[in-house]
C-alpha cells in the first residue's frame, strides 16, 4: 500500500463533503484552541507571580514573624521582650550565614497632606538603608538617608512615585516629571522634608500598556488603555509593584522618637520592631542559615521562642500549587472538548463507510486487504483530527486576543510551544481512537454482501 497515496484519498474524501467534514472539525479546533488559550492565560498568572514575588525581595529574602508562645513556655510570657534592634545587632555580629539584615518599624493609619490633597501609603516604615537591598528598591532622585539622619531622628522622608502623583502631579498630568526634592509635606501634621524618590515600578504588562499608549497618535483615543502613571495595576501581580510605588520611608530613629514615644506608657519610644528581614547568604544554605539565627535569637529571647521564620520557599510552593491546579481543572475541560469532537469524528466516519459499502466491497473484490482497508479508514480520521488540530491552533491566537479584550488580565497571556505540541499530539490521538470503531468496521465487510447493497 502506496502512504501516499492512502493519505490523498482521505483528502479527497474530506473536500468531497467540505461542510460535513468542517463540521466534524469543530470540535477538534475548539479542544486544542481552547487549550492553548488556557495554557496561555495560566502561564501569563504564572510569570505575573513570580514578577511581583521577585520585586518583593526575591527568593533569598526570609521574614521574621512573631508567633504564639509554645504551650510549654506560658508561664514565661511576662518575660517575652518580642523584636527588638538588640536582635538585629545580634544577628548581624554572631549570624555570618546571614549576609543582610533589616529591620523595620511601621506606622498604620498615616496621611500624608499638602496644600489641601492627601494620600495614604501602602507603607509608611522607619528603615535603615539596608532596606534599598532588602527590597530591591532603585533610588532614582535624591539620598537616601545618612548616619546624621538616624542619630538625630531628622525629619526626612524618601517617597515612592505614587505618593508624588497624588500629592504634586504625576506626569500625565503636568506634562513633564515632577523631582519634589527639599519639598516639604505633612505626615499625621508633622512636617518632614523629600530628600529621595524611587523609580516607578511597574510590571512588565503594565510597561507594555503605557508605550502602547504613548505611542498612539491620539492618546484621548485609546479608551482608557493608558492609565494614571502612579495608580498602578492592582491585579494580584500588579499589586506589588502598587505596593512599591506607594511606600515612604523614614529613619528607623524618627519613627521610634516622633512617632512611636507617645505608645509607651511610660512616654519613652517603644522597642519593639515591626519586622526584621533577612536576606541569606546562599540558598543553598537556607537551612543552615535559619537555624544559626534561631540560636542567636533563642539567646537574645532568654529561650522563649516567640518568634518564626516564613521564607519565600512556601509562597514558591503556593505559586506552584494555584498553577497545577489551573492547569489541571482547564485541562480537563479542554479534554472533554476533544473528547466530544472524537465522538463527532467517529459518528461521521461511520456514516462515511455506510455511504461507501459498495466502494469498500469493490476495492475487496479486486484484491484490497483487509489492513489496507483499515488503515484507509484509519487514516482519514487522522487527517480529519491533524487538520482540525492546525486549525485549532491557528485559532488559538485569535482566542487569546479575544480573551485578552473581554476579560482583560494582570499578565499577558503567553502562548508556548510547548502547549501548542501538547494539543497537537492530543487532537491526532483523539483521530486514532475515534477511528479505530469505524475502521475495524470497515475492514470486516464481507466484500459479496457489500457488493449487494444498494
Amino acid at each position: 500500500m502506496h502512504w501516499g497515496n492512502t493519505v490523498a484519498v482521505g483528502f479527497r474524501e474530506i473536500w468531497a463533503h467540505k461542510f460535513r467534514s468542517v463540521l466534524t472539525m469543530l470540535g477538534i479546533i475548539l479542544g486544542v484552541s481552547s487549550l492553548v488559550a488556557m495554557s496561555a492565560l495560566i502561564k501569563g498568572m504564572e510569570n505575573g507571580m513570580k514578577e511581583a514575588l521577585i520585586a518583593l525581595g526575591g527568593l533569598d529574602k526570609v521574614l521574621l514573624r512573631d508567633q504564639e508562645i509554645p504551650v510549654h513556655q506560658h508561664h514565661l510570657a511576662d518575660q517575652a521582650v518580642g523584636r527588638t534592634i538588640h536582635d538585629v545587632y545580634a544577628l548581624k555580629n554572631s549570624a555570618p550565614l546571614i549576609r543582610l539584615v533589616s529591620p523595620e518599624m511601621a506606622l498604620e493609619r498615616v496621611q500624608f497632606t499638602r496644600r489641601g490633597k492627601s494620600v495614604r501609603p501602602s507603607e509608611f516604615v522607619g528603615v535603615w538603608p539596608a532596606v534599598l537591598q532588602m527590597n530591591l528598591h532603585e533610588l532614582k532622585h535624591g539620598r537616601f538617608f545618612t548616619d546624621l539622619d538616624e542619630d538625630n531622628a531628622n525629619s526626612v522622608c524618601v517617597i515612592g512615585t505614587g505618593i508624588r502623583d497624588e500629592l504634586f502631579g504625576s506626569p500625565e498630568e503636568t506634562g513633564c516629571e515632577i523631582v519634589p526634592l527639599g519639598e516639604k509635606v505633612l505626615i499625621n501634621n508633622m512636617p518632614f522634608t523629600i530628600v529621595g524618590m524611587f523609580a516607578h515600578y511597574e510590571s512588565e504588562n503594565e510597561r507594555k500598556r503605557r508605550e502602547f499608549a504613548q505611542a498612539q497618535p491620539n492618546p484621548g483615543a485609546t479608551n482608557g488603555v493608558a492609565r494614571r502613571r502612579g495608580s498602578g495595576d492592582r491585579g494580584r501581580s500588579g499589586w506589588a509593584f502598587w505596593r512599591k510605588n506607594y511606600t515612604a520611608y523614614v529613619p528607623l530613629n524618627t519613627m521610634w522618637v516622633r512617632f512611636r514615644s507617645a505608645s509607651g506608657s511610660s512616654g519613652i519610644p517603644d522597642p519593639r520592631l515591626s519586622d526584621i528581614d533577612l536576606k541569606v547568604a546562599s540558598l543553598e544554605l537556607l537551612e543552615p542559615a535559619l537555624q544559626q539565627a534561631r540560636n542567636v535569637l533563642m539567646i537574645t529571647h532568654h529561650g522563649i521562642e516567640d518568634f518564626t521564620f516564613q521564607t519565600q520557599e512556601g509562597a514558591v510552593e503556593n505559586i506552584h500549587t494555584a498553577i497545577h491546579n489551573a492547569r489541571m481543572s482547564g485541562g480537563i475541560i479542554s479534554a472533554i472538548s476533544l473528547l466530544v469532537g472524537g465522538i463527532g469524528i467517529m459518528n461521521i466516519m461511520l456514516a462515511s463507510i455506510t455511504e461507501r459499502i459498495r466502494e469498500i466491497g469493490i476495492r475487496k473484490a479486486i484484491g484490497a486487504t483487509t489492513s489496507a482497508i483499515f488503515l484507509q479508514i484509519l487514516i482519514e480520521s487522522v487527517v480529519i483530527a491533524l487538520i482540525g488540530g492546525v486549525a485549532g491552533l491557528a485559532m488559538s491566537y485569535g482566542m487569546v486576543h479575544l480573551l485578552a479584550v473581554l476579560s482583560p488580565t494582570d499578565n499577558t497571556p503567553v502562548i508556548t510551544l510547548e502547549a501548542m505540541l501538547v494539543a497537537f499530539s492530543f487532537s491526532a490521538c483523539v483521530g486514532i481512537v475515534a477511528g479505530l470503531i469505524p475502521a475495524f468496521k470497515a475492514a470486516r465487510l464481507d466484500p459479496i454482501q457489500a457488493l449487494r447493497y444498494d
